[in-house]
């Protein structure tokens, strides 16, 4: 989030050229797509990159690594899973990352949503369990960024004799060295942990209704540590000159995404543990078209993985539509397109841009009528 603008556009880069209608291709990493790819990120406006994480894909912290050298400004937000690696050594990597990078490293804690995901990597513990270790793993982050000198924990999860580090972030929270935390999760169990730890609350791109609603949940969580957060919402926006043509666009995406899932074998996506895909669902149970331009269709037909609900229309029907969001407390923008890199320089071109001065424009006239 710069100095200019209270909201802040995040991306997301991927170790070679994938989506729901581009399957994978060559070998899981493709060195010069990656640099092209957080190029056109910088290049187009955006704030931030997401590098995310999977069971079976490419390291994302090196990801980062790599993506930050060949990139002078874009801060990056690594997507990170609890439970892996302990969390003194994750507070010591995370803290090296943000001094190589020059302070441009955020985390996004991801506690899993899916058994069979994690148990690739062989976590065990169940939804619940999950979440309870996020909430002491981020306490023992904190005591090694903020310590002056070493520790002992004693926790359900973790026991560490004398933790230390010499290694602190650049950036800094109220003074102390902090390496600002984004999370996500929608169930019972993770409220809590939101509330206590979040910088930023990410959901993914449900109606108004639900974001209003779920918001209003963490922000009460928040509250009972005296603390207040940011809120994110992502989406996949569709783009074209008229109305009529980004419906058609979005038309084909759709046809293409069946098409490939049977080519590979995938039925219509059934219901995921998460409690973030069983949100999509049910926004997509009440119509594939809500709000203005929410279209729900892909992420029914995929069963709710990943976000893949869409906003589709014009690049001043978008934003406008984005400021909707703005409008419920919602500062950060995470939007990613159905064909990666190129839809990253067309967002830059003018959905960026005109949400700024929409945004813009509403704070003048708050100010101008207080």
């Amino acid at each position: 989030m710069s100095q200019d603008s209270p909201i802040e556009f995040i991306g997301m880069i991927q170790s070679q050229k994938v989506s729901e209608i581009h399957p994978a291709k060559g070998p899981a990493i493709d060195r010069d797509y990656v640099r092209a790819f957080a190029q056109a990120h910088e290049q187009a406006g955006f704030d931030r990159i997401l590098v995310p994480h999977h069971s079976t894909s490419p390291d994302a912290t090196l990801t980062v690594a790599y993506a930050a050298s060949v990139t002078e400004r874009i801060h990056f937000m690594l997507a990170h899973r609890p439970g892996f690696v302990a969390p003194t050594l994750a507070a010591r990597q995370f803290a090296s990352l943000d001094q190589f990078s020059g302070g441009r490293l955020a985390v996004h804690y991801i506690s899993g949503g899916s058994d069979e995901e994690q148990r690739r990597d062989g976590d065990w513990l169940d939804h619940d369990q999950r979440y309870a270790r996020t909430d002491e793993y981020l306490e023992v982050l904190r005591k090694v960024w903020t310590a002056d000198k070493p520790f002992d924990h004693l926790g359900t999860h973790y026991h560490a004799e004398k933790a230390f580090s010499e290694v602190k972030p650049v950036q800094t929270l109220n003074g102390k060295p902090h390496v600002p935390v984004y999370f996500g999760g929608a169930s019972a169990a993770a409220i809590p942990v939101a509330g206590k730890h979040a910088d930023v609350y990410a959901l993914w791109g449900e109606s108004l209704d639900q974001v209003r609603e779920l918001t209003g949940r963490v922000r009460a969580e928040a509250a009972k540590h005296g603390r207040s957060v940011r809120f994110s919402v992502s989406f996949r926006p569709i783009l074209a000159e008229t109305e009529a043509a980004a419906w058609a666009r979005a038309d084909g995406i759709l046809a293409e995404t069946k098409r490939l899932r049977v080519v590979q074998g995938f039925g219509r996506g059934g219901p995921q543990q998460s409690e973030g895909a069983k949100r999509l669902l049910a926004a997509a149970e009440k119509g594939t078209r809500l709000d203005k331009l929410l279209w729900t269709a892909v992420a029914q037909e995929i069963g709710g993985r990943s976000n893949s609900t869409a906003l589709v229309g014009t690049p001043e029907q978008v934003a406008d539509a984005l400021l909707d969001y703005y409008d419920l407390g919602v500062t950060t923008f995470l939007i990613r397109g159905f064909d990666p890199l190129e839809d990253a320089l067309d967002y830059g071109r003018e959905l960026i841009p005109r949400t700024h001065a929409l945004v813009a424009e509403r704070i003048a006239a708050k100010r101008k009528v207080a």
